[in-house]
């Protein structure tokens, strides 16, 4: 299989820095490998130099992604000796109270820690910093529901791709949502995002070769001299040391 055809989610991308990108996946098809792939590939971009990867984990530990991207050939210890990965580790995040101050305090909280760390990076590395957060929904857990004060967080994020010209990938479970109240929170979700990637099952039904299928919606931006939404899909197969992307009929 040859690179091009390897780096099809590359392609769809495109230059993301200054950028939302909003990953969402489903039970039948997890999205957790599209984060995996984002920051390898931050690490092995920008004109030589890594890029710096802030990571907001609310669903696994540190040693769990640094075993993934070990196996995909990237040392997460190695850059966080270089002060190029800072992981913010948030599996206990709560945000108790049933007044909405004290729910909103602990996100104001989180969104200062990843300012002040931005901050911490030199003028010339402004446009390479990519917050990662995964994943949304457990974001709406530590809340207690509030997605209120989650759209908010998101809005405050949103900051930083066009002030600091940060790129903010965020994992999301979309069939977790089955309310009206819920789905609509998932169409913000939506909205805010400039790159929309949904992971899904194959219509067709299991393949023993192929995992599932992603669409990737970049959507249009006239100061970026896109026009008009670009569309692409394809399929995808997990390894254990890479992911393949290709177009239907063309898996070898």
């Amino acid at each position: 299989m040859n690179n091009a055809v390897v780096n099809l989610l590359e392609e769809a991308l495109g230059a993301s820095n200054g950028r939302i990108i909003l990953v969402e996946d489903c039970v039948e098809a997890n999205g957790a490998f599209i984060l995996h792939h984002i920051v390898k590939h931050v690490f092995a971009t920008c004109n030589g130099e890594p890029g710096i990867v802030l990571f907001v984990a609310l669903a696994q530990p540190f040693s769990h992604y640094e075993r993934i991207l070990r196996k995909l050939g990237c040392n997460l210890i190695a850059h966080m000796e270089k002060k190029k990965f800072v992981f913010f580790d948030m599996l206990k995040l709560d945000c108790p109270g049933v007044d909405g101050g004290t729910q909103k305090g602990g996100l104001v909280h989180l969104y200062q820690k990843i300012e002040r760390a931005i901050q911490t990076v030199s003028p010339e590395s402004k446009g390479i910093v990519t917050v990662v957060i995964d994943d949304i929904s457990l974001l709406d857990v530590a809340c207690h529901g509030s997605t209120a004060h989650v759209l908010d967080f998101l809005h405050y994020c949103q900051t930083l791709t066009s002030e600091l010209d940060c790129s903010v990938v965020m994992l999301n479970h979309g069939d977790v949502y089955s309310s009206m109240a819920d789905s609509r929170f998932n169409l913000h979700l939506e909205h805010l995002a400039d790159i929309l990637i949904k992971a899904e099952p194959l219509s067709t039904g299991v393949a023993a070769d192929v995992h599932g299928q992603l669409t990737v919606i970049n959507k249009g931006n006239t100061e970026r001299g896109l026009a008009e939404n670009k569309i692409r899909s394809f399929h995808f197969r997990v390894k254990e040391n890479s992911v393949e992307y290709f177009f239907p009929g063309t898996l070898t």
